[in-house]
């Protein structure tokens, strides 16, 4: 672990008569948002079409950006015509200057197609998966719809902008004789209003009081003194015994065991630790005698094939870890959730130990160890904080040119969109009511695990929103984790190393 160790702080050393101040956790003050949560057994419905969610989505935020379109070109003309605002995709009139809004379809001869997933059962190999969707030839479309039709788009503006399925824009220019719409401009919902810091609670302050005026706050006064926020995905865990030294030294790390007095000091201000998925290894099943190969399977499922080793190992991580520190588990790809977004919290059955530390069934409070939805949004010491365990982003890269992952984050916010290709590319559940997804109110940070590599940018708003974006490693192929400063929100990375010999 790269870290500076002065003479104080030397480990090697006897016994002395000085008298060391006992050190507390900073305490850590955490009100998620339970947006993500579905209903359970029998409630959940899968019956129903995954297309309502696009004109779901469409009904949300098409008001935000005519809005903001019609504020923008409301003036504008070319050559004597002054543009004018159509209703539907199929009201646009060749060779009129007009603008639109709709949903994004990129059409994309190499996107995943429902019915080559059924012809998989007829198939030798299945093909290995696509890096890129997108066409080397060129043949992909974008195409702008709504409840009426699609309108095939082209132009300068589309190649100069990031568009994936399911983002909505308003786009103005003009139809030609081939029946394609020209784009001459092209407008996104940009930012929504982002909250003030502590906003939520002093609501809910007024709300409780009942006499309209704020209450103070216990512990308003300690709120100044900020602390730490620590971030870290991609642990995967695998229980195998030579990947576990980098884990023991965080863990260490974390409980002030791995260092001296004075950056026990700096370790004591870390008031939460967030998992952002990927934290179990992709499943390896026990290899079986071949005595134990011809026993006939239950319903298909070899139940001695089942290796506990992950799961026991990171609960065990955790365990650990809990007495000293709060915990927020994010499930992602590999962990032992449901599939399609959004991924409900991992069940408290994996972890036998820490889930003493969870809140009881049905509370309306929050336990210690909060094994929470993915994606994830919530208030931490007063900031809004939203994340996830990476596929969105993972997902978008499909459908762009380069690996600019933060730019891809920054898209998404434009967008108001949590997971714009869900549920094309991206499973997801069938909403019928309302699109979760969207985003409602600006967060200011937004973290995606299991990224290639730690990068970092701040992004404002329209009207002065500040954002800061963090994409974080992949913890058991860097060593890396991300501290969040709870005052300015600046981050810093700690990295653990393991020595080699043989480099």
């Amino acid at each position: 672990m790269a870290m500076e160790v002065d003479a104080d702080d030397d480990l090697l050393q006897g016994p002395g008569d000085e008298d060391y101040p006992m050190l507390e956790r900073q305490p850590s003050y955490y009100s998620p948002l339970d947006r993500f949560k579905l209903a359970k057994g029998d409630q959940k419905n899968y019956q129903q079409q995954y297309g309502d969610l696009y004109f779901l989505r469409l009904a949300q935020l098409k008001p935000a950006v005519e809005a903001l379109a019609d504020e923008e070109w409301k003036n504008f003309e070319i050559a004597g015509e002054k543009v004018r605002r159509v209703e539907r995709v199929l009201d646009v009139r060749q060779g009129e200057l007009c603008w639109v809004a709709g949903t994004v379809y990129m059409d994309m001869l190499l996107k995943p197609n429902i019915l080559d997933d059924i012809s998989k059962d007829h198939w030798i190999a299945a093909p290995p998966p696509r890096e890129k969707y997108i066409s080397p030839t060129g043949h992909d479309l974008t195409m702008l719809e709504d409840e009426s039709g699609r309108l095939r788009l082209i132009g300068t503006p589309l190649q100069l902008s990031m568009l994936v399925t399911g983002c909505i824009i308003a786009v103005m220019g003009t139809e030609n004789s081939d029946g394609d719409f020209e784009v001459v401009d092209m407008k996104v919902p940009d930012l929504p209003r982002q909250p003030q810091r502590w906003e939520r609670d002093e609501a809910s302050a007024v709300i409780s009081n009942g006499t309209g005026s704020k209450r103070k706050f216990s512990g308003e006064e300690k709120r100044t003194e900020g602390g730490k926020v620590a971030i870290v995905s991609g642990l995967g865990v695998s229980g195998d015994q030579g990947d576990t030294l980098t884990l023991d030294i965080l863990m260490e790390y974390l409980l002030g065991e791995a260092c001296g007095p004075s950056e026990q000091a700096k370790v004591s201000k870390i008031s939460r630790l967030i998992i952002a998925g990927n934290s179990i290894a992709e499943g390896t099943p026990l290899a079986l005698r071949e005595e134990e190969k011809k026993t006939s399977r239950k319903y298909g499922y070899d139940s001695s094939a089942y290796n506990p080793a992950p799961t026991t190992h990171f609960d065990n991580f955790l365990a650990t870890l809990l007495p000293s520190i709060p915990i927020t588990l994010i499930p992602g790809e590999s962990d032992p959730a449901n599939v399609s977004m959004p991924q409900q919290p991992i069940h408290p059955a994996m972890f036998p130990r820490s889930r003493n530390y969870a809140a009881m069934p049905d509370s309306l409070e929050h336990g210690w160890f909060d094994s929470v939805t993915n994606p994830w949004e919530g208030d931490v010491d007063g900031w809004r904080l939203m994340g996830n365990g990476g596929q969105p982003i993972d997902d978008v890269f499909k459908y762009v040119e380069g690996d600019e992952r933060l730019e891809m984050m920054e898209s998404l916010l434009r967008w108001r969109c949590g997971a714009p290709t869900a549920p094309d590319t991206l499973w997801c559940y069938p909403f019928q009511e309302k699109d979760p997804f969207v985003i409602e109110e600006c967060p200011h940070v937004y973290f995606v695990g299991n990224q290639p590599r730690y990068d970092t940018m701040v992004i404002e708003g329209p009207v002065g929103q500040l954002v800061r974006l963090i994409c974080v490693p992949k913890f058991r192929e860097t060593g890396e984790m991300i501290l969040l400063d709870t005052i300015t929100l600046e981050p810093e990375v700690v990295k653990f190393e393991v020595f080699d010999r043989e480099r």
